[in-house]
């Protein structure tokens, strides 16, 4: 028997409006997101354990707790996501504007990373950890091909999606441009580039730069490599080996450090 289309309207609602919440677990991240102001909660699933951990910041984000079972965790995540016990769920959060946080206040001289292409969660989380510990102002990536605000990217970035801006474009190429129509340096990582990167900024660290960096093994697309100002390598000892994304954004961060 075919669904009425009321029914089917009321389906899809539901559907659009799931896919517009985030599962957070992890004691970590869970404490972290019930201690920002920004984040807007709404529903906690936790064990008595995981609880009598979390009572402090449960308290403070006056949130009412679900209580469940540990052999049968009731929270929608994945089977084998280590959940500590916490899941959270939560709405994704909306820091503003690029611009807003280019050319806000924020730590100086500005720094921002862009990924493009760069899908794993993990490295990402990874990435957000690194730009929170060197001051960059934000991570920026695609809305499409990129990697989404998730449990596994917060697990990962282990408290940093809740104070590092993790910022979603249309198109990164356009990023890219306004950033510089901003006064930004935009450089490029590049392992086969002929400038290493602190030579790229001698002299200039006091300027606002952006970090662009590519997925491993496809590296940076062509119209993002066209769009920099120039392209730059990480130094390194040998002729030979590499850093998968995360490591090489960290090592990148504290190249252009002012």
């Amino acid at each position: 028997m075919k669904k009425p289309k009321w029914v089917i309207a009321k389906e899809q609602g539901k559907r659009a409006a799931a896919a517009e919440t985030v599962w957070l677990f992890g004691l970590h991240a869970v404490r972290d997101a019930l201690l920002n102001p920004r984040r807007e909660r709404l529903r906690l699933v936790v064990t008595q354990n995981a609880l009598a951990k979390l009572q402090d910041a449960v308290t403070i984000a006056g949130i009412e707790p679900e209580i469940c079972d540990p052999r049968k965790f009731a929270a929608p995540i994945d089977a084998g996501s280590v959940h500590q016990g916490a899941a959270l769920e939560v709405k994704p959060l909306d820091w503003g504007s690029l611009q807003d946080i280019a050319l806000g206040a924020g730590p100086e001289p500005a720094r921002i990373v862009l990924l493009d292409r760069v899908t794993d969660p993990h490295n990402v989380g990874a990435i957000l950890r690194s730009a929170e510990v060197f001051g960059a102002r934000a991570v920026v990536a695609v809305q499409r091909h990129s990697a989404p605000e998730t449990g596994a990217l917060a697990k990962t970035a282990s408290g940093a999606l809740e104070r590092q801006p993790y910022v979603r474009v249309r198109n990164l190429a356009d990023a890219m441009t306004q950033l510089q129509d901003m006064g930004y340096l935009v450089l490029g990582l590049d392992g086969e580039a002929e400038t290493g990167i602190e030579a790229a900024v001698e002299g200039l660290r006091d300027r606002p730069i952006a970090l662009v960096m590519g997925a491993e093994g496809p590296g940076l697309r062509e119209k993002s490599r066209e769009t920099c100002n120039s392209l730059v390598k990480l130094d390194a000892a040998g002729d030979f080996g590499s850093l998968n994304v995360s490591n090489a954004a960290a090592v990148a961060l504290y190249a252009v450090r002012g």
